[in-house]
């Protein structure tokens, strides 16, 4: 009998377009060779243009989702996405706080068209239980002003970024310069607070983007899974996702998705 894989849990929205959302995270997990289980919060109905609608779904439905999973298969690594509001944001933190594996928590704030995907009222729970939940946070640049106020315009502002998050109680946090103006490179800061790893890739000429937070937010869970540490694995993800970014391509009207399977078929 063959020996089951790492199993990674993703507690995240359902991207109806495939693109983002708890699809790229599962599409992600396959592609790493980890056995990928989910707790959907909420469903949006989505697709290249944007998000034309979203509902979440109760505080009892998510937490039954989440026991039925843990309690039996359990989990090596838990990674959350959208989480819509403060209830929710509650209830998942204190759902990983107890339970004993890595949590990766991608404070999911806008959708990559700038549709809100988080209330405002969300965001002081964000700050108080979930990331303090987190062993690694990985918020963009729009997230971390959303959340700590403090705007990265430079590399060197990224620190100043970093310290703000950890401030809330991650172990570490990733903080992505991908939309940092003027630079040829994408420069990731991964710290802790002491160590400090500066992530860089070439900066790809390709606007099929959409998924790109989810996708390297589950390709770290994997990695923790497997018994990387969190420096291995961001490493790791960062290298997915750069050929993921690659070889995005186009899909309906507007914003197309990163190819997950780009490993497969190369």
């Amino acid at each position: 009998m063959t020996p089951a894989p790492p199993r990674v849990l993703t507690v995240a929205g359902s991207d109806s377009g495939g693109g983002a959302g708890v699809q790229a995270d599962l599409k992600t997990m396959l592609a790493l060779g980890v056995h990928g289980m989910s707790v959907i919060t909420a469903v949006t109905a989505q697709n290249s243009l944007g998000v034309q609608g979203a509902w979440e779904l109760p505080v009892e439905a998510v937490r039954a989702q989440y026991r039925s999973v843990v309690d039996d298969v359990g989990v090596q690594a838990v990674k959350t996405g959208m989480l819509a509001s403060a209830e929710l944001v509650e209830a998942v933190a204190e759902l990983i706080t107890g339970t004993d594996a890595p949590a990766v928590v991608d404070p999911v704030g806008v959708s990559k068209h700038g549709d809100p995907l988080l209330a405002a009222s969300a965001l002081d729970a964000v700050r108080t239980r979930l990331l303090p939940a987190a062993t690694l946070a990985t918020p963009n640049l729009d997230e971390v002003a959303q959340l700590t106020g403090v705007r990265a315009g430079s590399e060197d502002d990224l620190r100043r970024a970093a310290a703000a998050v950890l401030a809330y109680g991650p172990r570490w946090v990733l903080v992505k310069g991908g939309h940092l103006p003027g630079h040829a490179d994408a420069v990731d800061l991964l710290t802790d607070g002491s160590a400090e790893h500066w992530l860089r890739a070439p900066r790809l000429d390709n606007r099929h983007t959409h998924g790109t937070g989810c996708t390297l937010a589950s390709a770290v869970a994997c990695g923790l899974a497997k018994g990387l540490t969190v420096p291995e694995a961001v490493t790791a993800a960062k290298e997915y996702v750069t050929g993921a970014i690659a070889a995005g391509f186009a899909l309906g009207a507007g914003i197309g998705p990163v190819d997950h399977g780009w490993r497969l078929r190369t």
